[in-house]
């Protein structure tokens, strides 16, 4: 059962968010929920700090993906070590 079927229309609190936020990010949400999130961002100062933070370690990762891993250069090590640092302390 999907989560948000329970919850009147008005209502998207974080814990749901931070459930389907990768979702969110691979398009994979019907468009009233994505329509919800959307909303619930524009009020929530803390889940936009966490999409933002999941975003830039999507990123990096993207980068540090195309080159071996014992030749990164050592500023992108730091900031990959320092986006997931963030991501796993919000």
């Amino acid at each position: 059962m999907n989560p948000l079927d329970s919850l009147p229309d008005n209502d998207f609190p974080c814990q749901i968010f931070v459930e389907v936020v990768t979702d969110y990010l691979e398009g994979a949400l019907p468009p009233d929920i994505v329509a919800r999130i959307d909303t619930h961002l524009a009020e929530c100062p803390g889940c936009t700090s966490v999409l933002e933070q999941l975003q830039q370690v999507i990123r990096i990762s993207q980068r540090a993906a195309t080159t071996q891993v014992d030749s990164l250069d050592p500023s992108l090590r730091q900031q990959l070590l320092d986006a997931f640092g963030q991501a796993r302390g919000s």
